[in-house]
């Protein structure tokens, strides 16, 4: 079997991170955003996949060559010479996805979910039709566009764009299946949106199906939806009995145990295969995970939703809350950050508060006793003074 992941150009949502390093290879709860959808394709069988790109970072190439190994599968890339939008990289990749007569899988690379590949597959083979796209729900369907299907019937009927009145509360998830036959509607070498100019036709003959996608589903390609998106998939190993939680976490809220160990400090706990060294007097708090190879300090709260790279080193007496600190990095003595994410390498001060979606790209370094609301902070620069007001720091 084959797939396409539509990982598209620079990733300028998401910085200051992707200055750094390519979207795609962004850690999301410790492992590149792109892992996450590899590791789940190839469990379903998936052999080939096309990562469709704008352009081809070496790095990136690199990256690819030990997931290859080790998860069994062969990436090709797909470079557009000019922006395709989201249905011309599938005609570019024509001859690989028509190699056989299996149908594919086609992804937006920013989707994080628990990827029910498996039950999608055998939805899309259950109806026989070009394609099958997979939905979610929304609150407020005003926002999207809405995924009308006809009454009684998976089949979709029409879309509806940022609808006034109630149509449906369905959205597309950006997770589809297609058989080989559906390509035959994407011309070559063309800028084309699947959104927009195909998937009405195919819906118009009655070619497209969906089905809703049960569980967590998170945009994440920028940094307010990151983190929400870090804070369902934790939600997500929680409900899975997940060993890759911090032991100590709390239970549920509903629980009856929820108050006491909500509050319970890990005295002293040494490492094991997922579990870091905590400090005595650490207090966790709802979900985290902290990499066994960052260290935690004495007296520190960690959580909820909390996530703590390789190597990273957090101080004595430490609040974290709804953040993430990636590999290297460093959080100094009774610092307090929340709603943030630390970069590769950087350093928050101690006694220093970081808040409000802040994100510190690469190698950056906040002084002691530093107020830094809703900072977005290019690699390699150092923050001595108060960020009173969200902006960017150049």
């Amino acid at each position: 079997m084959k797939a396409l992941i539509l990982v598209g150009g620079f990733g300028t949502r998401l910085r200051p991170l992707t200055f750094s390093i390519p979207k795609p290879l962004v850690p999301f709860c410790n492992k590149p955003m792109i892992i996450h959808q590899i590791a789940a394709l190839a469990q379903v069988g998936v052999k080939d996949i096309v990562l469709a790109v704008n352009y081809q970072p070496d790095v990136m190439v690199n990256a690819m060559h030990q997931v290859e190994e080790e998860y069994g599968v062969k990436i090709h890339f797909s470079i557009e010479p000019e922006p395709l939008g989201t249905a011309g990289p599938l005609g570019l990749a024509r001859a690989i996805l028509t190699a056989d007569d299996a149908p594919f899988f086609v992804l937006n690379s920013d989707v994080i979910c628990e990827f029910p590949f498996a039950d999608l597959l055998a939805f899309h083979r259950a109806h026989g039709k070009e394609g099958t796209l997979m939905t979610t729900k929304v609150e407020d369907p005003s926002k999207f566009g809405v995924v009308v299907t006809q009454p009684g019937s998976t089949q979709i009927a029409r879309f509806v764009e940022k609808p006034k009145d109630w149509v449906g509360d369905q959205i597309n998830a950006g997770i589809y299946v297609f058989g080989v036959e559906m390509l035959k509607r994407i011309p070559d070498n063309q800028t084309m949106s699947i959104e927009k100019e195909v998937f009405p036709f195919m819906a118009r003959d009655g070619q497209l199906h969906a089905t809703p996608l049960h569980g967590f589903w998170a945009d994440v390609g920028q940094p307010k939806d990151f983190l929400t998106g870090t804070s369902l998939y934790l939600a997500s190993l929680r409900a899975r009995r997940s060993d890759l939680l911090l032991a100590a976490a709390a239970p549920p809220a509903t629980s009856p145990a929820a108050a006491t160990a909500a509050t319970s400090p890990v005295q002293g706990t040494p490492p094991s295969a997922h579990q870091p060294a905590l400090g005595p007097g650490t207090t966790v708090v709802g979900n985290a995970v902290v990499d066994p190879t960052a260290t935690v300090g004495r007296d520190c709260k960690i959580g909820p939703d909390v996530v703590v790279g390789p190597g990273a080193r957090v101080g004595n007496g430490v609040r974290l809350v709804r953040t993430v600190v990636m590999k290297g990095a460093v959080v100094k003595d009774n610092a307090w950050v929340k709603d943030s994410i630390i970069g590769w390498h950087s350093s928050v001060g101690r006694w220093s508060r970081i808040d409000n979606t802040t994100v510190l790209g690469e190698d950056v370094h906040v002084a002691d006793e530093i107020f830094v609301n809703g900072g977005s902070v290019l690699p390699h620069k150092s923050v001595s003074d108060n960020i009173l007001e969200p902006r960017i720091v150049m």
